[in-house]
């Protein structure tokens, strides 16, 4: 697994986005007294006692939004609660119990993830016994702090760390693990054809009237004495409403995405590349997945067009995701689907691949030196060393003078040099930049970049 998530959830004006600032140190969501302001997950990497993890802050639970977001809202929550791997439940001891609590309560009493409740707005002791009120939500003894007075917050950053999986669980060193792949698209781009050509078996309902799987379906099976399980999802085709099927069935694949450790994005070689398409592709983006651009069905095509056009015309289309590789398929006849598979399990291997931190920063080093930081209000920025903190995807922090200086830029310049040297050359790279503490001694990049000329 990746780096540990710890979302952040309870009802409107609880507290949160308060919390995650606090135990950040620094300002990173918007806090207001209007319900409703955080709407989309906010993501903080949090480093405590050497042990790195995220911070995810969600909308309030059960806001009727007034522009008409609220099931993108409640949809954003449901992602951070899919993916934590601890809860924090927070509670506002000022306000007591609420029924929309116990709501909330109720949503994560059948959550196989630990949950920790934290009362919020508990300023001293005097208020201690009104937050033990919320023991009998369910989910323990509730921890008292207050982000205003700075109450007990190395008390729940130590909770917080006691619950997380052990560090050796999060390096994905189990041997052979079964891979999950999310096989997605449109319509009619031949998803279960291709799950059959796997198994070798009608497992699947294959028909050429669209929108025949309207659920995400699992299938297990071996190839070469390797586990895999193929997640077969809804064909996706524009919703007219949010009461549509089509509506549910496109979240349905978001949720296969985030589940899948390599997701295959199908694509049909007698069709132009769709407004769905890029939407699907740029979910898997922002999910970090490893992702191969399938293209079936190319035995209609095969002889009459050269396989370049396509690789160039999926290389300008999807321009952020051109370390991604394209595999070109037919999955009636299974031509090329054992070759697939085999790149599938050699990107879930580069996902989870770890690099040391001299390698890491002697590759850092060579490419300051090729490329030195733009200069940034009239002084050029050092970065000072790089660490990788986390696999699936790959996680690297930079340590630098000024995070702000290192334009969009100058990053993908640096992804694209650690895909060049580094062992996951076709994977997303997660890259977080954070400014080197006063009391941090290591300094492993000695470029001397502000003696550089401009």
């Amino acid at each position: 697994m990746g780096i540990p998530q710890v979302a952040i959830v309870g009802r409107p004006n609880v507290g949160k986005s308060s919390l995650l600032n606090w135990l950040a140190g620094r300002r990173i969501s918007v806090v207001d007294n209007n319900p409703g302001i955080t709407r989309d997950r906010i993501v903080y990497l949090m480093e405590h006692d050497d042990r790195f993890f995220e911070l995810v802050d969600t909308g309030g639970m059960g806001h009727i939004d007034t522009d008409n977001l609220t099931d993108d809202i409640e949809n954003q929550i449901t992602q951070a609660i899919d993916v934590a791997s601890l809860i924090v439940f927070v509670v506002d001891t000022r306000s007591g119990v609420l029924p929309l609590d116990q709501e909330v309560a109720r949503r994560l009493r059948y959550l196989k993830t630990p949950i920790l409740c934290v009362a919020n707005k508990t300023d001293d002791e005097t208020f201690d016994a009104a937050a033990e009120e919320f023991f009998r939500l369910g989910h323990g003894r509730p921890i008292k702090v207050s982000t205003l007075q700075n109450r007990n917050r190395s008390v729940l950053l130590n909770r917080i760390l006691a619950q997380l999986p052990a560090a050796d669980a999060e390096g994905g060193e189990t041997d052979d693990p079964e891979m999950k792949v999310a096989i997605v698209g449109r319509r009619n781009v031949g998803k279960s054809t291709f799950v059959n050509s796997l198994v070798q078996a009608e497992r699947m309902i294959v028909s050429e009237i669209p929108g025949t799987t309207r659920d995400s379906v699992d299938v297990r099976f071996e190839l070469d004495d390797k586990a895999f399980v193929a997640i077969d999802t809804p064909g996706i085709r524009r919703a007219q409403s949010r009461d549509n099927i089509d509506f549910y069935g496109f979240h349905r694949a978001q949720r296969s995405i985030r589940r899948a450790d390599v997701s295959l994005l199908f694509l049909d070689c007698t069709e132009r590349v769709s407004k769905l398409d890029k939407q699907l592709a740029d979910y898997i983006s922002q999910e970090y997945k490893p992702c191969i651009f399938v293209v079936n069905k190319w035995d209609q095509l095969a002889g009459t067009m050269p396989t370049e056009k396509w690789v160039n015309y999926i290389s300008d289309t999807f321009r952020t995701m051109r370390y991604a590789p394209i595999a070109f398929i037919t999955g009636q006849t299974g031509k090329n689907v054992k070759a697939l598979l085999n790149h599938a399990q050699m990107l879930f291997k580069q996902s989870r691949s770890r690099v040391g931190t001299g390698q890491l920063n002697r590759m850092l080093r060579a490419a300051i030196e090729e490329k030195a930081p733009p200069i940034y209000q009239n002084r050029r920025p050092k970065i000072y060393y790089a660490t990788q903190v986390g696999v699936q995807p790959p996680t690297i922090v930079l340590f630098c003078s000024q995070p702000a200086a290192l334009t969009p830029q100058y990053q993908r310049f640096l992804l694209n040099r650690f895909r060049d040297e580094l062992p996951f050359p076709e994977t997303p790279i997660k890259l977080y930049l954070r400014k080197r503490e006063a009391s941090d001694p290591r300094d492993e990049i000695d470029s001397q970049l502000e003696a550089r000329p401009n």
